[in-house]
């Protein structure tokens, strides 16, 4: 081989390894876009309009189904540390300072129409979709936590150990910010309930109904009809799309 065909070969050679790094590079952003497909063969729409209405009258004292059902559907396996395993969703009990009355409701991410973890996210990692659902993108997120700082209802969890059982529907990644996102990995495949309501349901309970705000015959319209709901700390302006009724 002379020294023409070698400097050839070189080229040849560069072009092709550009190529593939520029291919592994590009790829990640198709699939981890704000407008992810939905079921994989439709865009993200603005007419869709989820958002999930909780009766705190029904959600019984002592009941951890959805909590059971969130952690089964995203592989959230702790490390017997509470303190910092993560939470998507978690019970909480609240008293009236005036009444006493103990109120038990449970408790995630509200899928703020403002929401303040995204404005204070310096890459962007936090967004919200088009169709009002509040995501964490695990590739960009660099671990600042000022998101979780933000967040009026502490919904937001980080992860501080290294996970290797990890499903193929939730990729989660140490020193990452996460929390709920009414089940994403569903919705995109065409389905319109969250694990946690199919397990409030199954309960008996039917205290969780989830749904599309543009669809009249939803479950979350029925249930928003039924009772006048309103949002936590209303006051923040935050225009949760998580509403709540019974305290």
């Amino acid at each position: 081989m002379n020294n023409k065909d070698l400097q050839l070969s070189r080229r040849g050679f560069l072009v092709k390894s550009f190529s593939a790094i520029s291919v592994v590079y590009v790829i990640p952003n198709l699939f981890t876009h704000a407008e992810a497909a939905k079921p994989l063969d439709q865009k993200v729409s603005s007419s869709t309009k989820w958002a999930m209405a909780v009766d705190v009258d029904k959600c019984v004292s002592g009941c951890t189904a959805c909590v059971d059902a969130c952690i089964e559907e995203n592989g959230l396996y702790g490390f017997d540390r509470p303190e910092t395993d993560s939470q998507w969703i978690r019970k909480i009990k609240i008293q009236d300072i005036k009444t006493d009355k103990v109120t038990t409701l449970p408790m995630m991410c509200q899928h703020c129409e403002n929401p303040p973890c995204c404005d204070v996210c310096p890459t962007g990692a936090s967004f919200r979709r088009i169709d009002g659902i509040v995501m964490v993108n695990q590739h960009t997120c660099i671990g600042c936590r000022y998101c979780m700082m933000a967040c009026p209802f502490k919904a937001r969890s980080f992860v501080h150990e290294n996970l290797t059982e990890q499903l193929t529907n939730a990729p989660r990644g140490k020193g990452c910010v996460e929390s709920c996102n009414f089940c994403a990995n569903r919705i995109d495949h065409g389905s319109d309930t969250t694990a946690c309501e199919e397990a409030c349901q199954k309960e008996g309970h039917q205290a969780i109904s989830f749904g599309d705000l543009s669809d009249s015959e939803s479950r979350v319209n029925k249930a928003l009809r039924k009772k006048d709901h309103k949002r936590l700390r209303a006051d923040l302006m935050l225009k949760q799309r998580v509403t709540y009724t019974g305290f």
